[in-house]
């Protein structure tokens, strides 16, 4: 059973699967990858090769913001957006915290079915 971390609780798990439904979308992650490699960028550049149209970018730009995970601002005519690197760092501290209980569970395996 994943174990959050004290003082967390429900709050923590809620917003931990908001976050991970946010990543779980394809376009939706290819856009986080855009955004990590290329800095903060508008719709109409996010949709440049995207092969989706600019309204879907705005869309997939809304969850993931819902979700914490980007930001916007408005720069002269056109707005920005960016990641929260905060949130990113929760979701792989939340995946190292799941891989090490996959970890421990599997000594405890290797460690019966060897004696």
């Amino acid at each position: 059973m994943l174990k959050i971390p004290k003082g967390r609780g429900d709050e923590a798990a809620r917003s931990s699967a908001i976050l991970f439904a946010a990543l779980g979308d394809q376009k939706r992650l290819w856009l986080v990858s855009r955004l990590c490699s290329d800095g903060p960028a508008s719709i109409t550049r996010l949709a440049t090769g995207a092969r989706i149209t600019r309204q879907a970018v705005t869309k997939h730009l809304r969850v993931m913001e819902r979700a914490g995970l980007v930001r916007s601002a408005r720069r002269g005519r056109e707005r920005l957006w960016q990641l929260e690197q905060q949130r990113l760092e929760e979701a792989c501290r939340y995946l190292n915290q799941i891989s090490a209980q996959w970890d421990k569970a599997l000594e405890r395996l290797r460690a019966l079915v060897e004696t």
